[in-house]
């Protein structure tokens, strides 16, 4: 056991996805695509007498980081910090859960690989109703296409092999929790056709126009959402909504070419590690 230890999870942007059910969180989960970003979560592991939990200095309850602890028998402080927004489509849970079950894995001793540990947790964020897939695809990095649902022993992911500078533009929340409880059925079918024409032609460009085309389909785009896509469009670049949250991202300099004072990132080559 060390005295603490500290995580880095990159940020997540699904550009579509589907939901798929089952009575075991490590098999439930979506099919889908994203994009990992540089903008992301460092988990710092802790310790401690009673479970606290925390991100960027304010104390929260996080059901998916307690059940992290709960199934590696760890009682902690966990500290999070970042620059992305909550609520606003960027796996802040979710990596939240896989930096602390990283973090706790090396802070505690405990000896599990790192599928066992992404495994975990995402099972835990899945029973938390806050997320289906951003586990995997913050554990993979670049920009990942989940084939199959579930954790790392069940999915199967491929990738688009491209990486870019990524600008985005936050206008407001939605809740993941809301949209995963109700009816998902025709989201889920647009979402697998969006998966069937990037399996296809994987390539940045084929990811674009797929999630444009999910997030009329699964009647998620919002009018202000709308209207800065179709801004960026008229400035002649490409851009999307977030999944799930009323964001907008856009490759390259989409965004500002339009004249939005957006955020700067780019594509993370890399998963979740941990940090010396």
């Amino acid at each position: 056991m060390t005295d603490v230890a500290t995580a880095f999870v990159p940020g997540h942007v699904t550009g579509f996805f589907t939901t798929e059910r089952d009575d075991d969180p490590t098999k439930a989960g979506s099919r889908g695509g994203g994009i990992a970003l540089d903008d992301g979560v460092e988990v710092t592991v802790r310790p401690a007498d009673e479970t606290a939990i925390s991100l960027d200095g304010v104390d929260l309850e996080m059901g998916a980081v307690e059940r992290v602890l709960d199934a590696l028998e760890a009682t902690a402080t966990v500290s999070g910090e970042t620059d992305l927004p909550l609520g606003a489509g960027f796996g802040v849970s979710g990596a939240m859960a896989l930096g602390t079950a990283l973090a706790t894995s090396e802070a505690f001793d405990r000896p599990l690989s790192e599928n066992e540990l992404v495994t975990i947790a995402h099972g835990a964020e899945v029973q938390a109703g806050t997320g289906l897939g951003d586990v995997v695809g913050q554990a993979r990095g670049g920009m990942p296409l989940r084939l199959e649902p579930g954790g790392p022993q069940h999915n199967y992911i491929d990738a688009i092999p491209e990486r870019t500078r990524v600008e985005y533009y936050v206008i407001d929340e939605l809740s993941t929790e809301d949209v995963l409880s109700g009816d998902t059925h025709t989201l889920s079918t647009a979402g697998q056709r969006a998966l069937s024409r990037v399996v296809g032609e994987p390539t940045l460009s084929s990811f674009m126009r797929a999630s444009r085309q999910f997030a009329r389909e699964a009647e998620l785009l919002t009018p202000d959402v709308r209207e800065v896509v179709m801004d960026v469009a008229d400035a002649g670049g490409e851009a999307s909504m977030a999944m799930l949250g009323e964001t907008v991202f856009a490759p390259g300099r989409g965004l500002t070419d339009a004249g939005y004072d957006a955020q700067v990132t780019s594509v993370h080559p890399g998963g979740a590690t941990l940090l010396e």
